[in-house]
């Protein structure tokens, strides 16, 4: 097996936003590269007694990372592109050049296993395939994911906002629409909570295999879902497949970008009195994804923060 790492050349500034954007495309083993000086707090965090003498910090940062050389890492490379160019809108990037070097398999590329650990979320366990349920574990729902490569690990804190969303407002044997379903977590979790069916969407072919091995892995019944890849929010056929005022729950966990002009289909598939669960919005994009959710018709129910990410309930 090969793997190309890959180096986004960038700034201070915009680092963490690469980064986080690229845990939002699910590409994990993220590494940045900077001369930053560690803050007061930093070192005593780390118990570093002596710290490594650095050249001066002129800005310039970078951002490594690892794909497996396969068929899917164009697309992904591509997405990569789209959200630098979208960061670039409203922070400097600085060169925004993409770097690729290739590297055999080695035991790092697996070693991050050995940190995913089973945890919870409320009441909710979720664990890698490879890890038992421990001895002493309760649980409402325990959720079982291969995060691989291609996918995140469910700990990010847009994916917590909405599964604590989904605790909150989803009631047992609800419709629910799943929009830029990724690997499905939230739909198995969904369905694992007591919804009646999932709809899965997304614009990503990969997410259609993922969705489905990650439903196989929890014992989810075949006809309790279905999805389709495509783009709601201009695909006509998709919109008349999904249907309209027919969800009690819309998921989305995806960038404030893609959400406002997502607002009015999310409006059209949810049913009256339904909800809009939504996070994957970076904090300053907030009040712009408010007022599309408004004109859309929504009413906002619920603003909730986690670090710098956003999560919105809206009601129909």
């Amino acid at each position: 097996m090969k793997w190309k790492e890959y180096t986004i050349h960038t700034t201070t500034e915009a680092e963490e936003l690469v980064a986080d954007m690229l845990y939002e495309l699910g590409i994990t083993g993220v590494e940045i590269i900077d001369n930053v000086p560690l803050t007061e707090e930093e070192v005593k965090e780390m118990y570093i007694d002596i710290e490594a003498e650095l050249p001066p910090d002129e800005g310039k940062g970078a951002v490594r990372f690892y794909l497996e050389e396969d068929a899917e890492e164009e697309n992904l490379l591509k997405a990569v592109q789209e959200g630098l160019r979208e960061i670039a809108g409203y922070a400097d990037i600085g060169e925004g050049t993409i770097e690729k070097a290739q590297t055999e398999d080695k035991d790092w590329i697996n070693n991050w296993k050995e940190f995913f650990k089973p945890f919870y979320l409320d009441d909710i366990l979720i664990k890698p395939h490879w890890e038992e349920v421990p001895a002493d574990a309760t649980y409402r729902a325990l959720i079982e994911i291969d995060p691989g490569t291609s996918f995140g690990t469910g700990q990010h804190e847009t994916t917590q906002l909405c599964i604590r969303g989904l605790e909150n407002y989803m009631k047992s044997a609800d419709q629910v629409l799943d929009l830029g379903c990724g690997s499905g977590i939230l739909s198995v979790i969904a369905l694992k909570l007591g919804a009646e069916h999932t709809v899965l969407t997304d614009i990503d072919p990969i997410c259609e295999q993922a969705s489905v091995e990650n439903m196989e892995m929890n014992h989810i019944a075949k006809d309790s879902y279905d999805i389709h890849i495509g783009n709601l929010i201009d695909d006509e056929t998709l919109q008349k497949t999904v249907g309209a005022n027919a969800y009690d729950v819309v998921l989305a966990n995806i960038l404030a970008d893609v959400i406002i002009p997502m607002a009015p289909a999310a409006y059209r598939a949810v049913k009256k009195g339904g909800f809009f669960i939504t996070s994957g919005i970076i904090d300053f994009k907030e009040e712009p994804v408010k007022k599309a959710l408004t004109e859309a018709g929504f009413t906002i129910k619920e603003v909730n923060h986690m670090g710098e990410w956003v999560g919105i309930i809206a009601e129909k």
